[in-house]
């Protein structure tokens, strides 16, 4: 079993930074990729940054430019940079590990999903 603890969420106003940090431990042998997802009162959980172990990234629309994902896949952490902060980003971010087989077709499977328990980031306007 995959353990993932978050820290670094706090309330800054709009226009600052904050970095969450996650560090994973337990089974994470064959960890294919690392993201970072979020979810506001009333709203859908969405992913806002992933990594994988190669280090290929991926950005959702709202962030790019502003947020920066990271991963040191010797010390199992991933990090999410986030600067000019908007209100919008409001939200509960949870960090996430999952384990992934693609086929020749394209077509991929996941193994294992892991999430940690949440770190809340407010940005008042």
């Amino acid at each position: 079993q995959v353990q993932l603890v978050e820290s670094g969420g706090g309330l800054v106003q709009a226009g600052g930074s904050l970095r969450l940090s996650c560090a994973a431990s337990g089974s994470i042998f064959s960890i294919n990729a690392m993201g970072w997802y979020r979810q506001a009162p009333g709203k859908q959980r969405e992913l806002v940054a992933s990594i994988t172990s190669g280090g290929s990234t991926n950005y959702t629309d709202s962030v790019k430019g502003r947020f920066t994902i990271s991963r040191d896949n010797t010390k199992n952490a991933v990090w999410l940079q986030m600067n000019s902060l908007k209100p919008e980003d409001t939200a509960v971010y949870y960090c996430n590990a999952v384990r992934v087989r693609t086929f020749a077709s394209g077509v991929a499977l996941r193994t294992g999903d892991y999430w940690g328990q949440g770190t809340q980031v407010t940005v008042s306007s």
